[in-house]
C-alpha cells in the first residue's frame, strides 16, 4: 500500500516549524454595531455620560469642583476598579471567568465604573480586565432602560458608545484567538474566558427574554437596539475556517519533481492539515476549554475545505493519473495517514468527519479507475510481446541466466500485472480483489496472443541462427508465468484450466520442435526391430539410448523442471514407438518357447529404458507397466489368464482399443479365431480405470 509519509519525505523544505497555525491575519475587520458612530461618540463622552442615573442626581450640578473631584477619583481608581472584579480570583483563573447563573450583583461594586476613555484606553491596549466592567456598563444600561427616566436618545447615545467598546473587546479577543500559537498561554486562556463570558451572557440574555415574554420590557427598552446574541463563538468558528482556506489554499513548496500539479497540491494540503492538527491537539487542546471543542472546529473546517477542493476536482474529466490520485487520497491516504494517524486517531474519530466525497461519485470514479487500469495494462502486455518478437525476428540471441536461455518478457509480464493490481490495493484491499481477477483473465488472453505468436515464430523461424536459444527460452517462460497465475488466484486447484491452456500449448509445441530431429533420427533405428524379425533387439534398444543420450545436453539450457518434462516426452516416445513396432503384425510366434522368448526381450528393454529415462530426470512412472503386461500377454498360453492380464491392463491404459489388442495377439500363432473373439470380448466390459492416465495408445496407429 502506498503511504503518505513517502510523500512527506520527498518534498524538502517542508519540515515542521513552531506556529503552523500563525495564519496572516485578515485585513478585513470583523463587523460591529454603529462602529463608526460609536468611534466617533466616545471621543466627545464624558465621564459622567456612564454614571448610572441614581449617582447623578445626587450631585448638584451647580457644584462643578465636587464632579471634577469625582472624574479625577475614577480616573485614579481604574486599576482599583479592574481589582475588584479579580478580587478573590486564584492565580491563573481568567479575570472575567464568571459561573453561569450567577447573581448580577456580584459584578457591581461600592466603587464607580471606569469612564467610556478610560475602557477605551485600557482596551486599546490589551488590557482584557476591561472586559468585566464593560459587562457591568452593558448591563446597568439595561437596567437603566428598564427602570424608565431616561430619553430614548440618551439611552441610544449610551448604547452606542457600549457597542464601541465591544467592538473593541471583540476584535481584541478575536484577534488573539485568530493566531493562538503567537500567544502567552496565560494571554490565551484570558481571551477564551472572555469569549465564555460572553456566551454564557448571550444565553442568560436569551433565556431572560424568554421568560419575560413579548411587551415585558421596561418603558425605556424600545429605544435600544437588541444587540444580544453577540455570537463571538460562531465568529471564532469563522475565523477558524477562513485560516484553514488560507493555510490550505498557499502555494505548495516546490521541488517535488515528477508529480503534477494535481499532486503537489494535494500533498501539501494534506501534509498541512495533519501537521497543523496535530499542533492544535498537542499545544491548544489544553488551553482551550472542553465545552468550546478547538479540535473539532479546526478539524472540521480543514476537512470541509479538502472536501471542497476534491469535489471540485471530481467535476472535471480527469486524466488516468489524476484519477487514481485522487481515489489514493479519498480512500486511503486521508482516512488512515491523517484521521487514522497515531497523533490524531483519538481526537478525530470522535469527530467522525467522515469521507471526502459521496460514495456513488467514489463508485464512480472507481469503475473509471479500473477501466482505465485494464486498458493500460492490456496496451502495456501487448507492447511487451511486440518488443519479443521484434527480437525474435531479429535473430537476436537470448539471454543466459545461470546457465539457461532467459527471456525478459515473463518478468515484464509479471510486473506489468503485480503493479496494475498494486495500485488498486494501494486505493482499497477490496478494489485490489475486484482487479485481481479482471486482470488474471487479460493476463489468459495475452497469452493466447503470445501462444500464437511464438507458433509463427517456429514456423517461420526455423533457418535463424539462434532458433534453438529463442525457442528454449520462451519455454523457460512458462515457468515464471505459471507460477504467478497460481500464486495470484486464491486457490490455485480451483484456476481454471482455460488460463493455463495457452501455456500448456506453447510449451508442448516447444518441445516438439525441439525434439524433432532428435526423433526422426530415431525412426531408422526402430525399424530395425521389424526389419530383423527381433533378432538381435537389445542391440537395437542400445543403439536407440545412445543416440537419445548424445543428444540430450542440447536440451541442458531449458531450467530444470522442464528437462526433466522434456525427457519424459522422450521416455513416452521410445514407448509408444516400441509398441508401434510390435503391433505391425509382421511377427507370428507359432511355439510358447519362441512367445517367451520375445517376451524376455520385451522385459529386457523395457528395463533398459526405464533406468536410462530415470537416471535422465524422467518420472513417467505410469509408463512402467506399459511393456511389461504386454510381455505378460504374450507369454501366457491359458486364454482366461490372457483375459485376466488384458482386462487389468485396460485399468492401466484405457485407450488400449480392441485394435491394439488384436495386433499385439496377432503375434500368439496359436490361438484360434474364437480364442481370439473371447478375449477381445473382455474389453467390451467396463473395469474401470486404476487412476488418471494420459495418452499412450490413442497415439498409435494400428493398421
Amino acid at each position: 500500500m502506498l503511504k503518505m509519509m513517502t510523500f512527506f519525505q520527498g518534498l524538502p523544505g517542508q519540515q515542521m516549524v513552531p506556529g503552523v497555525l500563525d495564519f496572516p491575519r485578515s485585513s478585513q475587520k470583523l463587523p460591529s454595531t454603529s462602529e463608526g458612530e460609536s468611534e466617533t461618540s466616545m471621543s466627545e463622552a464624558s465621564s459622567e455620560d456612564l454614571v448610572p442615573p441614581l449617582e447623578a442626581k445626587a450631585a448638584p450640578e451647580s457644584d462643578k469642583d465636587q464632579l471634577t473631584k469625582q472624574k479625577k477619583k475614577r480616573s485614579k481608581g481604574l486599576a482599583n476598579m479592574f481589582s475588584v472584579f479579580t478580587k478573590g480570583r486564584k492565580k491563573g483563573q481568567p479575570s472575567s471567568a464568571q459561573p453561569e447563573g450567577e447573581p448580577e450583583s456580584r459584578l457591581e461594586s461600592s466603587r464607580p465604573l471606569p469612564t467610556v476613555e478610560e475602557l477605551k484606553e485600557a482596551l486599546e491596549r490589551g488590557r482584557l480586565e476591561a472586559a468585566g466592567p464593560l459587562l457591568a456598563l452593558e448591563r446597568e444600561l439595561q437596567a437603566a432602560a428598564a427602570r424608565g427616566g431616561e430619553s430614548a436618545e440618551e439611552l441610544v447615545r449610551r448604547q452606542s458608545k457600549v457597542e464601541a467598546l465591544y467592538a473593541l473587546l471583540r476584535d481584541q479577543v478575536l484577534g488573539l484567538l485568530r493566531r493562538p500559537l503567537d500567544v502567552a498561554p496565560e494571554r490565551l486562556r484570558q481571551a477564551l474566558a472572555v469569549l465564555a463570558e460572553q456566551e454564557r451572557e448571550d444565553r442568560r440574555a436569551a433565556a431572560a427574554a424568554a421568560a419575560a415574554g413579548p411587551g415585558a420590557a421596561g418603558p425605556g427598552a424600545a429605544a435600544l437596539v437588541s444587540a444580544r446574541p453577540r455570537r463571538w463563538l460562531q465568529l471564532w468558528r469563522r475565523g477558524v475556517a477562513q485560516a484553514a482556506e488560507e493555510r490550505l489554499c498557499a502555494r505548495p513548496a516546490a521541488g517535488a519533481e515528477g508529480r503534477s500539479e494535481a499532486e503537489r497540491v494535494f500533498l501539501h494540503m494534506g501534509r498541512t492539515m495533519k501537521e497543523d492538527l496535530e499542533a492544535v491537539v498537542e499545544r491548544l487542546k489544553p488551553l482551550f476549554p472542553a465545552d468550546v471543542d478547538v479540535v473539532a472546529a479546526y478539524a472540521e473546517s480543514y476537512h470541509e475545505h479538502f472536501a471542497a477542493q476534491l469535489a471540485a476536482m471530481a467535476q472535471f474529466e480527469l486524466c488516468e493519473r489524476d484519477t487514481y490520485m485522487l481515489l489514493v487520497w479519498v480512500q486511503n491516504l486521508y482516512p488512515n495517514d491523517i484521521i487514522n494517524s497515531p497523533k490524531l486517531a483519538g481526537e478525530l474519530q470522535r469527530v467522525q468527519l467522515g469521507s471526502l466525497l459521496p460514495p456513488r461519485q467514489i463508485r464512480l470514479l472507481e469503475a473509471t479507475f479500473l477501466s482505465n487500469e485494464v486498458a493500460s495494462v492490456r496496451e502495456l502486455m501487448a507492447r511487451a510481446l511486440q518488443l519479443e518478437s521484434q527480437r525474435w525476428a531479429q535473430d537476436v540471441a537470448p539471454q543466459r541466466l545461470d546457465g539457461h536461455c532467459h527471456s525478459e518478457l515473463a518478468i515484464d509480464i509479471i510486473q506489468i500485472i503485480s503493479q496494475g493490481q498494486a495500485k488498486a490495493e494501494s486505493i482499497t484491499l477490496d478494489l485490489g480483489m475486484q482487479i485481481k481477477h479482471v486482470l488474471l483473465l487479460e493476463l489468459a488472453a495475452f497469452l493466447r496472443s503470445y501462444q500464437r505468436a511464438f507458433d509463427d515464430f517456429l514456423e517461420r523461424g526455423r533457418q535463424l541462427r539462434n532458433y534453438r536459444g529463442n525457442v528454449i527460452a520462451n519455454i523457460n517462460n512458462c515457468l515464471s508465468l505459471r507460477t504467478s497465475m497460481e500464486h495470484k488466484w486464491q486457490n490455485p486447484q480451483d484456476l481454471p484450466g482455460h488460463l493455463l491452456d495457452p501455456l500448456s500449448e506453447l510449451k508442448s509445441h516447444g518441445f516438439d520442435t525441439l525434439l524433432q530431429r532428435l526423433f526422426g533420427d530415431l525412426k531408422p533405428l526402430f525399424k530395425k526391430f521389424t526389419q530383423t524379425r527381433w533378432a538381435a533387439p537389445e542391440q537395437t534398444l542400445e543403439e536407440i539410448l545412445s543416440t537419445v543420450a548424445d543428444r540430450l545436453p542440447e536440451f541442458s539450457e531449458l531450467l530444470d523442471c522442464f528437462r526433466e518434462e522434456l525427457v519424459e516426452v522422450v521416455h513416452l516416445h521410445l514407448v509408444k514407438e516400441y509398441i508401434t513396432r510390435l503391433s505391425k503384425r509382421s511377427l507370428v510366434l507359432k511355439t510358447v518357447e519362441q512367445q517367451q522368448q520375445l517376451a524376455g526381450h520385451i522385459l529386457a528393454n523395457d528395463d533398459a529404458i526405464q533406468r536410462f529415462c530415470a537416471q535422465n530426470g524422467s518420472s513417467a512412472t505410469w509408463l512402467h507397466h506399459a511393456l511389461p503386461k504386454l510381455a505378460e500377454i504374450i507369454r501366457l498360453q491359458d486364454p482366461s489368464a490372457i483375459k485376466i492380464e488384458v482386462a487389468t491392463y485396460a485399468t492401466w491404459y484405457p485407450d488400449f482399443s480392441k485394435g491394439h489388442l488384436s495386433a499385439i495377439l496377432a503375434i500368439k500363432g496359436n490361438l484360434s479365431s474364437s480364442e481370439v473373439r473371447s478375449i477381445r470380448s473382455i474389453l467390451d466390459v467396463s473395469v474401470g480405470v486404476h487412476q488418471a492416465c494420459k495418452p499412450l495408445f490413442s497415439l498409435i496407429k494400428v493398421g
